[in-house]
């Protein structure tokens, strides 16, 4: 894990470091690596959590563990994505490609644990 990570630049990312994932809502998220070109975290969020107030900067590629349905909300608490409208349910394990994602909550519906394994790519905007 690299001592010097590299940030985004401020003009392209609009939201502070506080709302980072690992920053604000550490409980779910790890970081497994980190370098100039990537940064690989573990999301895991159990049954009946819900994920504080968080972003993602950077793009990447998901791969989904374990799945349940969620829903995803804004700071304003209105649904921006509710996984049990979206369609049939993906084949686990699976990857999927990630797109940034300014602040918002998580909120595990299902049975299982949600755990995913994401690969930021540093240069994704």
């Amino acid at each position: 894990m690299s001592q010097d990570p590299v940030r985004a630049n401020p003009k392209l990312w609009p939201w502070p470091e506080s709302l980072d994932a690992l920053v604000a809502a550490p409980a779910h998220h790890q970081l497994l690596l980190e370098d100039q070109q990537v940064r690989v975290l573990h999301t895991r969020i159990a049954p009946g959590d819900i994920v504080p107030l968080h972003t993602h900067r950077w793009g990447g590629v998901a791969y989904l563990q374990s799945w349940s349905h969620f829903i995803r909300r804004n700071e304003k608490g209105e649904t921006l994505f509710d996984s049990r409208r979206a369609g049939d349910p993906p084949a686990i394990p699976c990857a999927q490609r990630t797109q940034r994602l300014p602040p918002h909550t998580v909120e595990n519906l299902g049975p299982l644990d949600i755990s995913i394994v994401m690969i930021e790519f540093k240069g994704s905007f």
